[in-house]
């Protein structure tokens, strides 16, 4: 490879202006496509800041890898607020279902320690403590002590591939 970019784009809304154009414009890579590749492969994150990287030869091709967004801007994006609490133990901001916990637990799966769905929902729930961001109504905290009980095993449990 020639050469790498690293930038954060909005998903689904790059465009040729900063920060991808000028980082693009003195590379030999047509900046329209590589735009356009880059909104395809990022409209499932809708406007949240994505992490992309852009390897390109000097004969004018590329690949993009796509990151995936920090657990705190997944959360923000599927909650619909955009700062967390500044005392997230009272003062809460936001409140998620367990659905929307597993959905984005699975987004961020592949970045995570975690080995299962569980634990991953886990870890997205330690993320909501810190933004003050309740789960079916209760402190992240407590919901994470159901989680560990089993309580909800059969919503958190992984999707079997036929």
């Amino acid at each position: 490879m020639a050469g790498t970019i690293e930038v954060l784009v909005p998903g689904g809304e790059a465009n040729p202006g900063p920060p991808l154009g000028p980082e693009l414009g003195p590379t030999p890579v047509d900046v329209q496509a590589v735009v356009q590749e880059i909104n395809d492969q990022t409209e499932a994150f809708d406007g949240t800041e994505v992490p992309v990287t852009v390897d390109y030869d000097d004969d004018g091709s590329f690949s993009i890898e796509v990151g995936v967004p920090p657990t705190a801007e997944l959360i923000k994006d599927e909650a619909g607020f955009d700062t967390g609490s500044g005392e997230p133990q009272e003062d809460f901001v936001a409140d998620l279902s367990v659905e929307q916990v597993k959905q984005i637990a699975e987004q961020k799966k592949p970045d995570l320690l975690a080995y299962d769905t569980k634990n991953a929902a886990k870890e997205v729930v330690g993320t909501c403590v810190t933004l003050g961001v309740t789960i079916e109504g209760e402190n992240a905290r407590e919901f994470k002590e159901k989680v560990d009980a089993g309580e909800y095993d059969d919503v958190l449990a992984e999707e079997v591939e036929a």
